[in-house]
């Protein structure tokens, strides 16, 4: 039986409200599912979703993703983003941003060795490694873009380790179509 309806999941990436159009009950149904499980993956992790408006917006603290003075993706990083990835490429149509941000701390000798010269091009590897993840689980690479911020827009104070710890983050914003 085909069920026409309009997506409203509440509280998670698939939630957004953004989405619209007609889908068989079955489908409508295992993306519940899905809703439920990304839901559960979230608060057991340091990771947070936003609603904005006309965008939702996944933030995951980066030391879930990458080693410390690292852009590479952690093993544990790349099952989190891949979970993501695998509830919103089959239905993605809206454009997806990917941010990272990172503390004040000042970039150490064995980064700059490797040509990381300030944090926010250790944001911007960081934001393009994950952008490139998501490229090879089906994220439409025509839909995803990434950007780094370094130290700018903290969500913390940095004086203290908890404080610099939620600044080092990656945030990924579903935008509305055209957005």
């Amino acid at each position: 039986m085909r069920d026409c309806r309009r997506f409203a999941f509440a509280g998670s990436l698939l939630a957004s409200g953004l989405l619209t159009g007609c889908v068989w009950k079955s489908d409508y149904e295992a993306l519940q599912t899905q809703n439920r499980q990304l839901q559960q993956q979230v608060a057991s992790q340091q990771a947070q979703i936003s609603r904005l408006a006309g965008a939702i917006k996944y933030t995951v603290n980066s030391d879930l993703l990458f080693a410390p003075g690292s852009w590479q993706m952690s093993e544990q990083g790349k099952q989190i983003i891949a979970k993501m990835a695998s509830q919103l490429a089959p239905t993605q149509q809206n454009k997806l941003v990917v941010n990272g941000y990172t503390d004040n701390a000042p970039i150490g000798a064995a980064l700059r060795r490797q040509g990381v010269t300030s944090n926010e091009v250790l944001s911007q590897k960081r934001a393009d490694a994950v952008m490139q993840f998501l490229i090879s689980q089906g994220v439409r690479p025509e839909l995803v873009s990434a950007h780094g911020y370094g130290e700018a827009d903290p969500v913390a104070s940095n004086s203290t380790a908890a404080g610099r710890a939620q600044n080092r983050r990656v945030e990924l914003t579903l935008a509305a179509t055209g957005g």
